[in-house]
């Protein structure tokens, strides 16, 4: 994927939109080192985030703080090596992305530097930043089961453990073990269950797939509406933007699956973030760590679950309709951190399993 950058300033993202009108519509709510209507100064922002819907967040930072935000975009991975190519003299404030699993990587690569912020330890629960202040998750996803409602009875749904059992033979579909969702999911199974347990997880999952995978979460979903499978593992956003599409066709591929928690009598659904963390050779330190505070005040929390339907890290934050109508759900409170730490360790239990 190209890397491209973007601007955002203080002139925001026009009148017309409506999640601008959201983010700029209580600017006071969020703490920080940078005086509201302080003009000037840039804030360099490498983000794997390729959501449109996020330009509400920078606009309103800008809009608030006078701080310029300079973004540049690509995939995780390639932007942490970009970083590591540039060394010291890295322009990049901010290193943003979907999974636990890469912001772990940059912090054992030495790119991310501990922040202690108030603001931050009081907004985000514990399990969702890193415990010395290296990187903060800003938003939630969990990662659950969508079956079919014509060939699965949710009764006999109960937690990941049971997808590996025989029942399931020829029906399960998942997206590659290459992607950092299924990597992390498998690092979560491994911090509850041990070595040996996981890799026999991951073995039977494996041969109730039914097909190799491909695609991606809304692939899944689709086929699981078309009879292709009976369920598939996916995160909730994926099926949230089909339940609200204005494509017919979208539509009815949410009306024919329905959304299962996992392992609600046990330790809970797990939940992944996408987050950022400052790094070490920051520039902009003062505004990265404002807008890293941002992030967490009322209306930048809004525009995350509405924009993306995503689930807010601040509890009590407003919530989309469409991902409240899936209801309440326990989530497993282990640290994210364990998903990168246990990452290496899954991708061979992945491998050895035949999981593609």
């Amino acid at each position: 994927m190209s890397i491209s950058r973007r601007a955002f300033v203080r002139a925001g993202l026009g009148a017309g939109s409506a999640l601008t009108a959201i983010a700029l519509g209580s600017l006071g709510q969020a703490k920080s080192g940078l005086a509201q209507g302080t003009s000037g100064g840039v804030l360099n922002l490498y983000s794997a985030r390729h959501y449109d819907t996020d330009d509400a967040l920078y606009s309103s930072f800008s809009e608030r703080t006078g701080v310029q935000i300079n973004l540049v975009e690509a995939d995780a991975d390639q932007l942490i090596e970009r970083i590591k190519s540039e060394g010291t003299n890295s322009p990049a404030d901010i290193f943003m992305t979907v999974d636990a699993g890469r912001l772990w990587r940059a912090q054992q690569e030495g790119l991310l530097q501990p922040v202690s912020s108030r603001t931050l330890e009081q907004a985000i629960p514990a399990n969702l930043r890193e415990p010395q202040g290296h990187w903060f998750g800003l938003s939630k996803r969990a990662r659950v089961i969508v079956y079919n409602k014509e060939r699965v009875n949710p009764a006999e749904l109960s937690t990941y453990e049971n997808l590996a059992d025989p029942k399931w033979r020829g029906r399960i579909l998942v997206r590659s073990s290459t992607h950092v969702y299924n990597q992390s999911l498998t690092g979560a199974i491994l911090a509850a269950a041990g070595a040996e347990a996981t890799e026999a997880w991951a073995r039977g999952l494996v041969a109730n797939f039914a097909r190799p995978p491909e695609g991606n979460d809304t692939a899944q979903i689709q086929a699981v509406a078309a009879g292709v499978g009976d369920l598939a593992i996916v995160n909730t956003y994926y099926m949230a933007r089909l339940a609200k599409s204005q494509n017919p066709e979208e539509q009815a591929v949410a009306e024919r699956v329905a959304l299962f928690f996992p392992n609600q009598r046990d330790r809970g659904t797990h939940v992944n973030i996408s987050g950022a963390g400052v790094l070490r050779n920051a520039r902009n330190k003062e505004a990265a760590v404002a807008f890293l505070e941002h992030l967490v005040s009322t209306q930048a929390q809004e525009i995350f679950a509405i924009g993306n339907n995503e689930y807010p890290v601040v509890p009590g934050a407003p919530i989309d309709s469409t991902i409240r109508g899936f209801g309440q759900f326990r989530e497993d409170s282990v640290n994210a951190a364990v998903f990168g730490r246990n990452n290496a360790e899954a991708l061979r239990i992945m491998d050895r399993a035949g999981w593609r």
